[in-house]
């Protein structure tokens, strides 16, 4: 996690807007938002202000950004223990969304006769797919592709009509990694 996700983080948990916040410490609203974004970084003594606008500390702050997980490994023996809900798939995912900026990524496990719905809100976003075990069907209009175990995809998201299914008689472990 970074400074601006932890401070957007502060600020949301304390019920308040980029208005209050930038008020209290100072700053234009405009300049917060870069923070939040990580546009823009504040200097030592604005960060220390916006964390007092927030009541925190800002050392404490500055420690969660380096303790924060620099890498996330998923073994192969953890497949076995995912839990599957009644949807008939689960995602294990990398990182947690905060730490999500650029790409999303995770190991999609799917049950016999379940398909994984289409993220919402992507614009001219890619995917890549990569089949660790089993078989897929991947619609993404009007085209249908079967992939089986090592065959793998890079494509344009078709969040109208794009659909990840599993015709197969066993679950499915797909590597799935997509852009925002």
């Amino acid at each position: 996690m970074n400074i601006g996700t932890l401070i957007r983080k502060h600020r949301k948990n304390n019920k308040m807007t980029l208005k209050d916040v930038a008020e209290k410490a100072s700053v234009s609203e405009g300049f917060l938002s870069q923070v939040e974004n990580d546009v823009n970084s504040p200097s030592v003594n604005t960060l220390i202000r916006i964390c007092n606008a927030l009541d925190v500390e800002a050392g404490d702050l500055l420690t969660q950004v380096s303790r924060k997980k620099r890498i996330v490994i998923v073994r192969k023996s953890d497949w076995d223990d995912v839990d599957l809900s009644y949807t008939g798939f689960a995602t294990q995912r990398f990182f947690p969304p905060d730490d999500r900026r650029v790409i999303d990524s995770s190991v999609l496990v799917i049950e016999p006769g379940k398909s994984i719905p289409v993220r919402k809100n992507i614009k001219n976003g890619q995917e890549v797919l990569c089949v660790l075990k089993g078989e897929v069907e991947l619609s993404l209009g009007e085209e249908t592709h079967i992939l089986t175990e090592g065959d793998a995809t890079h494509f344009w998201a078709n969040t109208d009509r794009q659909k990840i299914t599993n015709n197969n008689s066993s679950v499915s472990f797909v590597l799935w990694v997509g852009t925002l």
